[in-house]
């Protein structure tokens, strides 16, 4: 489901498909584009930057393989990994608040096992 897609979701839709609030989500695609303002890149990319946070968000949330995502977006298994390693290389992960959101999601994870 691409980003523009999303905006007819509720909250709840949105928290249920993507494991984290769409505050949390602005807050992501937002240090996503500081993040590629630093970095010098060269083409252009084939998803938009609310599309890379949702394709990592995907992976992180359901454990598909990058195949299937690549398969649902429209582009290749590679693009898909890039994308996936891009968003967890930038602070959002590592520092902001999706940090505490997705380690409470890994340790629900882990407890249900």
């Amino acid at each position: 489901m691409q980003y523009e897609q999303t905006k007819s979701l509720t909250e709840g839709e949105f928290k249920r498909l993507f494991g984290v609030k769409r505050q949390t989500f602005d807050e992501m695609v937002g240090v996503m584009r500081q993040y590629i303002k630093l970095k010098k890149t060269s083409g252009s990319p084939k998803l938009s930057r609310e599309d890379q946070v949702l394709v990592a968000l995907q992976y992180w949330r359901e454990y598909r393989t990058y195949f299937h995502i690549a398969s649902d977006w429209g582009v290749w298994e590679s693009t898909v990994c890039r994308t996936v390693h891009k968003v967890e290389n930038t602070k959002i992960v590592q520092e902001g608040s999706v940090s505490q959101e997705k380690s409470l999601f890994y340790k629900s994870r882990i407890q249900k096992l």
